[in-house]
């Protein structure tokens, strides 16, 4: 059984999960701000989408946000780390979406290319 990027085994005691990421993430909020390159398909209105974004790593990020942006949506996405401050910068795509409440906010899995590690 498999619940995103973990997976979930069955042992005698119960249920045991087991990380399948081969990266760190930090687990801290922080800010980031989405450029919405063009195209894209099915594009929203608004092309600078700031959030906040938990679970990030070099390789990803899992964000929440009032947009709708479909899978493959081209990005640049630039985060403000909170410790040391700095910010950094990569270009991404959106890999997953899913609607968290009557389709007016939304949960996103973005690949960043080229972030540092």
């Amino acid at each position: 059984m498999k619940n995103g990027d973990t997976n979930i085994r069955n042992t005698e005691n119960g249920f045991v999960a087991i990380e399948r990421r081969s990266e760190k993430r930090l687990a801290d909020e922080h800010e980031l701000t989405i450029s919405v390159l063009s195209g894209g398909r099915n594009l929203p209105k608004d092309k600078i989408i700031h959030t906040l974004c938990k679970d990030i790593s070099p390789s990803g990020v899992r964000i929440q946000s009032h947009s709708f942006l479909p899978v493959d949506t081209p990005l640049t996405v630039k985060v403000l780390l909170k410790n040391p401050p700095e910010f950094i910068t990569a270009f991404g795509k959106v890999r997953w979406i899913k609607s968290l409440f009557a389709d007016e906010f939304y949960e996103m899995g973005l690949e960043l290319f080229h972030a540092p590690g």
